[in-house]
């Protein structure tokens, strides 16, 4: 079974080695995720005129919006799929990671997969939510 483990499954495994302890703690406490939200939101908005981290943006804000639902009590997420959104914000968010930011577009190669991985993952759930927030309006 390992052997035929997903280019994805593979990536969101070195996440989780890398940041999985920093989910945790971070799961029960609103305020630092909040904190995590904005700082994700602040990145974002430094970035969001290089071409390049497009295809970051639509994912990430999907994901602080769904975020933001559950903890508002209005639309609940399983913990699994909260733990994978907030590890992959966590991810994005952090300058040192499998590629480090600093390296310029190719430190965005391994966000952007990590991104994509929990996208792909929870896809369902994302449809959920997107069908829902669409009633919302």
């Amino acid at each position: 079974m390992a052997k035929n483990k997903s280019k994805a499954g593979k990536i969101l495994d070195k996440a989780k080695a890398l940041f999985g302890e920093k989910v945790e703690a971070l799961s029960g406490k609103e305020s630092k995720i909040r904190e995590l939200i904005s700082g994700v939101g602040n990145k974002l908005a430094n970035l969001k005129n290089n071409p390049r981290i497009q295809k970051l943006i639509e994912p990430v804000s999907v994901f602080i919006r769904m975020i933001k639902a559950h903890f508002a009590g209005t639309h609940k997420l399983s913990g699994t799929t909260l733990g994978l959104l907030l590890l992959a914000l966590v991810y994005f968010l952090s300058p040192f990671d499998l590629i480090p930011d600093f390296l310029g577009i190719f430190g965005f190669a391994d966000d952007l997969s990590v991104i994509l991985a929990v996208y792909a993952k929870v896809k369902d759930e994302i449809e959920q939510f997107l069908d829902w927030e669409r009633t919302q309006i």
